[in-house]
């Protein structure tokens, strides 16, 4: 069973969260000397900071999906180069059996281009190996071991292009699922950071209270910072 993605605990970009933490790291140092008061010292920003740091290292998922987006144009390729390979050798076929024949229809090329990926891997090993047990029959048409290594050469290909495929699919399911847990430890922190700042200032200093307060929505968020901002400008 595949291993649900966790939920992330903030409603805002990952942008967002790294800038927000830049920014409260900066009022942390300024009242230092306050937070040191519950045991949140210089020490333990730096941690915070080298989380941070680790968090807005890791790759995003546009990356991710560009990186999956690439492998899979190359499979598709790959895909209908084998189905050309198998195109040929039935054009031969064809003229030596009726395509309408028993002894066609035994290749099971019927609806090639509505295949999977899975069926198209089975029906390049099939068509192979039905045709070494009539290549003897087919020889006046042309069909020989060159025509046939065509289609396993295409096929071995198709098939490493699928592998790559699904080994970035998976890849970027765990990139995901680490960024949500890395994610997630981070805004943790940054909570434990904002609860100590508004303890700080909470019967003293509104405005930075106020700068202390994480908003669960991103809209609010940038609200605030523009509220903060103007304030400073006057």
């Amino acid at each position: 069973m595949k291993k649900q993605t966790g939920h992330r605990q903030y409603n805002f970009p990952d942008a967002d969260l790294y800038l927000l933490c830049m920014e409260r790291l900066r009022d942390a140092h300024r009242d230092i000397k306050y937070f040191e008061k519950y045991s949140y010292g210089q020490d333990r920003l730096k941690t915070f900071l080298a989380m941070c740091e680790k968090f807005r290292a890791l790759p995003d998922d546009d990356e991710l999906v560009g990186d999956q987006m690439i492998v899979t144009e190359k499979k598709y390729d790959a895909a209908e180069n084998l189905k050309t390979a198998i195109r040929s050798l039935m054009t031969r076929v064809a003229m030596k059996y009726s395509n309408r024949s028993g002894r066609y229809r035994k290749f099971g090329t019927a609806k090639m281009g509505d295949m999977t990926d899975a069926q198209l891997l089975f029906c390049g090993r099939r068509v192979v190996r039905v045709a070494r047990q009539q290549i003897d029959f087919l020889a006046e048409v042309g069909v020989n071991e060159t025509v046939l290594q065509r289609i396993v050469d295409a096929h071995q290909i198709f098939e490493n292009a699928l592998n790559i495929q699904q080994d970035r699919i998976a890849e970027r399911d765990i990139a995901v699922e680490n960024r949500i847990e890395q994610g997630n430890k981070v805004y943790q922190e940054l909570i434990v950071l904002c609860e100590i700042g508004k303890d700080i200032w909470a019967d003293k200093d509104p405005i930075k209270y106020e700068a202390y307060t994480i908003y669960e929505s991103n809209n609010e968020q940038k609200k605030a910072r523009k509220a903060k901002e103007s304030v400073q400008l006057e």
